[in-house]
């Protein structure tokens, strides 16, 4: 049951679409409920887009590109840094919102306050720096003059597992490149943004550059805005197969896309790794979020002269974990998003077990309110587990040994995924040589935790196109323009 500041903040979130600067009801006045995973209850019901909704959103957008892209970048940069304060300043009631509705412990939602502000931050800073060449060309006939531009509309659409991080690693480079967005959050988790839309509008955002629709249909309302000839742009985070069904989609007008898609991260501990280094890493990587990230650890890839060692110390860590509401004192996990994540992780669990895995911690679903699940060490798991292949999305730890680098190697990119890979060894020479043999788009070494604004995220294989953050992020928002200029 939520407390009465819980109550308070909840009702200070807009319920309603953001169209053309306004907040306004759904077609129909359909609505949907939002629930707290931890509990199962209702905590805000909010309206609930059509297609018609949509294409209102898309409308609205399509008549703000021009004067937005014309704003000058500096004006765009200090909206996106007034923003970014407002976070700051809201950062507590930001952090309860996203515990409410998604479940993570607060700590961890704070942390993602931090994270996911600084995207604002970071491109209202490469706002001002997007730039061009100019040349002679190499005949000397005449200059080369190459620019860039804003790609135009474009349509967001983010995932529930990090509401705010993954709303302004979208929206901000698109704002800063000068295009207006139409924006579609999780239906499971949208609260965030529509909080973060309420800071927008503080900041001073123009009426029309940010639309947000909500929605429990997601395809309906998707279909139109994608097969729209206005559209230019369409950046999508979640599962590789709706990616592949996007991607499908978009390719009827040609539409620049990014995708940043499933994962199934190898996690490799070398037999001379620190293993305290390597048990802190595998806590940050696989338990960060409860285990529901793109980039959690999936894979534990062990030297077999460490394997039992390891997997002892990390057993004794998650022995120690508190499970429970993550707005609690202490707590480290916190529910999965719905009891259909707790059947997926505890169904690859027992298969693991079936084909000969032995169970070290946890391993079962949490009695009671709301969708948990134990965080599970599982050691021995044999090659054709489902587990192996699967995203788990939750926490639980999957352990395969290994003796040779090659074999650590092959295990590691025996998926379809590269998204991100984490290797622990104290050798330079061979942190290197894994640099150069793991096929994935990100690598921690040594760490559990990579993501940062001003680095590029983005896997390769079916993990993705494009990438986001960095210097890299504001391109994907930007076309290239080249004219020529003759000497006489």
């Amino acid at each position: 049951m939520t407390n009465s500041a819980e109550t308070q903040l909840l009702e200070a979130v807009p319920n309603q679409l953001f169209i053309g600067g306004k907040w306004v009801a759904a077609t129909g006045d359909k609505t949907l409920d939002v629930t707290d995973p931890a509990t199962g209850k209702v905590i805000r019901s909010i309206s609930d887009a059509s297609a018609e909704d949509g294409m209102r959103a898309l409308d609205a957008a399509v008549a703000a590109q021009d004067s937005w892209a014309a704003t000058p970048a500096r004006v765009r940069g200090e909206i996106l840094r007034r923003t970014f304060d407002l976070v700051q300043k809201h950062s507590d009631d930001i952090a309860l919102l996203m515990t409410l509705e998604m479940g993570k412990p607060l700590a961890e939602a704070k942390g993602e306050v931090g994270y996911g502000g600084e995207f604002l931050r970071w491109f209202s800073e490469e706002a001002v720096r997007i730039s061009g060449s100019f040349g002679n060309t190499p005949e000397g006939t005449g200059r080369m003059i190459v620019s860039q531009r804003p790609v135009g509309p474009s349509f967001l659409i983010t995932p529930w597992n990090f509401p705010l991080a993954m709303a302004t690693r979208k929206i901000a480079p698109a704002l800063a490149a000068g295009c207006t967005v139409v924006v579609k959050p999780a239906a499971l988790t949208p609260l965030t943004t529509l909080f973060l839309t309420k800071l927008f509008i503080e900041a001073g955002l123009p009426d029309g550059v940010l639309n947000v629709v909500t929605t429990s249909s997601s395809s309906a309302v998707s279909e139109p805005i994608i097969a729209d000839p206005r559209l230019r742009k369409l950046s999508f985070t979640g599962s590789t197969p709706v990616g592949r069904t996007l991607i499908k989609q978009a390719s009827e007008n040609v539409l620049r896309t990014s995708m940043e898609l499933g994962g199934n991260a190898p996690f490799v501990v070398f037999d001379d790794a620190d293993l305290d280094k390597a048990v802190d890493g595998a806590v940050l990587a696989k338990f960060r979020n409860i285990g529901q990230a793109c980039t959690a650890a999936n894979r534990f890839i062990v030297h077999s002269s460490v394997a039992a060692e390891f997997s002892a110390r990390l057993a004794k860590r998650v022995a120690d974990m508190k499970i429970g509401r993550g707005t609690e004192e202490g707590i480290n996990i916190g529910p999965l998003i719905n009891d259909k994540a707790v059947d997926k992780a505890d169904e690859l669990v027992q298969d693991a077990i079936k084909r000969g895995a032995t169970l070290v911690a946890g391993g079962k679903r949490v009695e009671g309110d709301g969708s948990f699940y134990e965080p599970t060490v599982v050691t021995g798991v044999l090659a054709g587990s489902d587990i192996l292949r699967e995203e788990i999305f939750g926490p639980v730890v999957s352990i395969i040994e290994f003796t040779e680098e090659a074999e650590a190697v092959r295990l590691a990119n025996d998926t379809e995924y590269g998204l991100i890979s984490y290797v622990f060894t104290e050798s330079l020479s061979r942190g290197n040589r894994m640099i150069d043999a793991l096929d994935t788009g990100m690598m921690g070494l040594n760490v559990g935790v990579i993501s940062n604004a001003a680095a590029p995220f983005g896997g390769v294989k079916q993990s993705g196109i494009g990438r986001e953050g960095g210097a890299e992020g504001i391109h994907e928002y930007l076309s290239t323009k080249y004219t020529m200029v003759p000497n006489s």
